[in-house]
């Protein structure tokens, strides 16, 4: 099953409509969607390496209106932005962003914009919170760039040795993946 789903989507970035795909799920995942699009940039860039700045952009740019769709949730959709953060195992999301963001300021998005944390949590508990709408946006271009680009850089100059290494031993990296994601939920919920 991982080598039919892995075989799709290298089919997938190496398709006419891999660009489209990269934006809708770069989009989505901001606001609502649970996969990140790294499922997608990953590997379009190991596709096609020249054009890794290429797709780290429409990545960036995609993934900063999924974020004001996100922030807008929050504004206007309140039922709905709590229905989602539940969803995601945070019921209390808006407590919490509110807390963290007492304690940690701006931080918040800088840091969570560049991890692999579900980057919809802080655009829809920013509109929750009514954060400004001018630092969360500038704040979302500067780590959504910063980790699209780091990650395009990192495939282009090494893609292929490491999409090589991952075909090799396919299952033990996706047990690895799925055990650094649960231990990165962990650590959320025991700081938060």
């Amino acid at each position: 099953m991982l080598r039919k789903t892995y075989d799709g989507v290298m089919a997938l970035a190496a398709s006419r409509h891999a660009m489209l795909a990269l934006a809708l799920v770069a989009f989505a995942e901001s606001s609502f969607f649970p996969i990140p699009p790294d499922i997608m940039l990953a590997p379009m860039v190991a596709a096609r390496p020249q054009r890794a700045y290429v797709y780290a952009g429409v990545c960036t740019v995609a993934s900063v209106l999924g974020g004001f769709l996100g922030y807008a949730i929050g504004v206007f959709l309140a039922p709905l932005a709590h229905s989602i953060l539940a969803f995601f195992g945070h019921a209390n999301g808006q407590q919490e962003f509110q807390a963290w963001f007492a304690r940690y300021g701006l931080g918040v998005i800088l840091f969570k914009g560049l991890t692999p944390i579900p980057y919809k949590l802080v655009t829809i508990t920013s509109g929750l919170a009514r954060f400004d709408l001018f630092t969360f946006a500038w704040a979302s271009v500067l780590t959504r760039g910063a980790r699209f680009f780091a990650e395009a850089t990192v495939l282009k100059f090494y893609g292929p040795a490491i999409l090589a290494e991952i075909e090799k031993r396919l299952t033990a990296y996706v047990v690895v993946g799925v055990a650094v994601l649960v231990g990165a939920v962990v650590l959320v919920k025991v700081l938060g």
